[in-house]
């Protein structure tokens, strides 16, 4: 009897290891699908020179 009980709990837990590793799949290829709309990380020193370039440009007035 008791070896009836664990050959069933190996089972189920073969499915449900076999059933996460193509969940775990799935949602990898699924987020390569859906890429971010968030801008890359520009640091500190950078968004600096772009200020300082910005401001050194010539402005032109618009009538």
């Amino acid at each position: 009897m008791r070896d009836l009980k664990l050959t069933g709990h190996l089972i189920v837990n073969r499915r449900k290891k076999i059933v996460t590793k193509f969940q775990k799949k799935d949602k990898r290829t699924n987020a390569k699908l859906h890429k971010s709309n968030k801008p890359g990380y520009v640091s500190k020193a950078e968004r600096e020179k772009l200020a300082e370039q910005e401001s050194n440009e010539p402005q032109v007035i618009q009538e």
